[in-house]
């Protein structure tokens, strides 16, 4: 298995309790585990009952198992003071108010939220992974999470020609040089070059990183919403390049006992012949395999209901390959 392990799907799917799951059995496997949660809703700490920031923080109870939180709005604000600051040391001061009342109309927007948790989770892949055999994601829902992947071919491109214009109006600047005034040359050490080379570096990790370091699973329910949301997920990270590892179904029903005849025990038979049916058509449509059936509990998945559902993962946690 990958060093980085993505589940991600719908909204209320139950990525989180199985991406905790999967943590623990690793954990368990004697892997050294981090769990990192870049939805907004951040369950982990529910999950596990204690809380967590952004910083790796030890899982009570749980030998070689961590998690951390990350904030998206923390991340959005953390992510515009870099610009800012950045572009300060670059422009005029006249400049300086202009930059700040863009980055104050930006700070809602859905650019300014993507771009900044794709930096954080990227971030950790790159600069918190190293003391982990595995890290595990806990992603925002399928349409935030393929908008975040499709970045780094989308911006690597478009810093490539910004480059390109830099470079021309360096040029240009050095070529008006006449008379007594000498060339100036600034290509060296420009700090917008400087800026630009270091987010395609940063961008092409990110591509490269999950194109071959990265396990993607999808985590679905047993409904036709879920179903064809899946099945778009499953195109979309195809047309990325990126191969889906499995999918797992969560929130079946139970199926009542054989002599169970009452009104809610009718109930539960077709709502678990429905579902699966609903299975069999993700058996037969899809391509990436179900790892793992998982049946809803009535009460909140932690401590022991835990170590079940991730005994039902069909997913090895061997140890991870180098990186």
């Amino acid at each position: 298995m990958e060093p980085f392990v993505f589940f991600g799907g719908k909204g209320g799917v139950g990525k989180t309790t199985v991406s905790c799951a999967y943590g623990y059995k690793c954990a368990s496997a004697g892997l050294s585990t981090l769990v990192v949660s870049t939805d907004p809703a951040h369950s982990v700490s529910d999950v596990f009952d204690q809380s967590f920031g952004d910083e790796p923080a030890s899982v009570a109870g749980v030998d070689g198992l961590d998690a951390m939180e990350i904030d998206p709005d923390d991340e959005v604000q953390r992510h515009l003071d870099s610009i800012r600051e950045g572009l300060s040391e670059q422009v005029s001061a006249a400049m300086v108010n202009e930059i700040n009342r863009q980055l104050e109309m930006s700070h809602g927007t859905p650019g300014a939220y993507e771009a900044a948790l794709f930096d954080a989770f990227v971030g950790v892949m790159r600069e918190e992974s190293e003391p982990y055999d595995r890290v595990v994601f806990d992603t925002a829902p399928t349409g935030s999470t393929l908008r975040l992947l499709g970045l780094p071919e989308f911006l690597g491109d478009w810093i490539d020609r910004l480059l390109y214009k830099r470079r021309q109006s360096i040029d240009l600047f050095e070529k008006a040089a006449v008379g007594d005034m000498e060339p100036r040359r600034v290509m060296d050490g420009d700090p917008v070059v400087a800026r630009l080379q270091e987010r395609k570096a940063f961008f092409e990790y990110a591509g490269e990183t999950l194109r071959n370091d990265a396990a993607f699973f999808l985590v679905l329910n047993p409904d036709q919403l879920s179903v064809n949301e899946t099945g778009r997920a499953i195109e979309a990270f195809h047309e990325r390049d990126l191969a889906v590892r499995g999918l797992v179904a969560n929130k079946l029903t139970p199926s009542p006992d054989d002599d169970e005849d009452g009104r809610g025990a009718r109930y539960l038979r077709e709502r678990v012949e429905t579902e699966r049916d609903r299975l069999e058509q993700v058996e037969s449509t899809f391509t990436p395999p179900l790892v793992a059936t998982i049946e809803s509990r009535t009460r909140e998945v932690r401590g022991d209901l835990l170590a079940e559902v991730a005994a039902a993962l069909d997913v090895d946690p061997a140890p991870a390959v180098e990186h």
